[in-house]
């Protein structure tokens, strides 16, 4: 499968984040890494590397901070925590190492919007989900008994529930106001899922 690279960037401009405030996109851009986050486990699992323990309590605390928590995030600090647990994908030959790599950069994406307010961090999280997929769509396809056969991506189920998910998120966060209940509301609803973005149950 030839995956084109278009359709992703198209599903990323139709979601209009243009309209959300910078919070609303940094929570939309939170939901997006906690449901991407079981991933790096399956990784670390798999691969011996990372402390999966340290990402979940960065989401802890990423999640207390959009929640309007008094806590104080050292953004400069938490990425020097995060950085010995981000693969190199040269370092390993499993698959399970890129969508890890694309939640890690989401990740970093996050902690630096609490610097920056003028990052796209919901753009680019977005894309970097669309992107775990799309890869692993292709990955799929060569590893199967047919390699060379044309998939219309837009067809296959875990791409049509991708773009789903991200159109539901959006129109929860923009139903929702600035407040804890919107934060517990939409990290429930992605956890409820018990899914990742990939079709990894957890």
């Amino acid at each position: 499968m030839v995956v084109d690279i278009n359709v992703a960037k198209r599903l990323s401009m139709n979601l209009h984040f243009k309209q959300l405030s910078h919070w609303q996109q940094q929570v939309f851009a939170a939901s997006l890494t906690q449901r991407m986050l079981p991933n790096y486990a399956l990784f670390s699992d798999n691969c011996g590397f990372g402390d999966y323990s340290l990402l979940q309590n960065q989401m802890d605390l990423i999640w207390q901070k959009l929640s309007l928590m008094p806590v104080k995030i050292n953004v400069e600090a938490q990425l020097l925590k995060l950085e010995p647990h981000i693969p190199q994908a040269a370092d390993f030959d499993q698959f399970v190492v890129y969508p890890a790599i694309d939640l890690c950069s989401a990740m970093v994406c996050l902690f630096e919007s609490f610097e920056d307010e003028s990052c796209n961090v919901a753009v680019e999280v977005s894309r970097l989900s669309v992107n775990s997929v799309s890869a692993y769509l292709d990955f799929l396809q060569l590893a199967g008994e047919n390699p060379e056969a044309q998939v219309v991506l837009a067809d296959d189920p875990l791409w049509q529930w991708e773009s789903q998910t991200q159109q539901q998120l959006l129109q929860m966060v923009n139903d929702g106001n600035r407040s804890a209940v919107t934060c517990r509301e939409l990290r429930q609803w992605v956890q409820s899922q018990a899914m990742t973005n990939l079709g990894v149950a957890y």
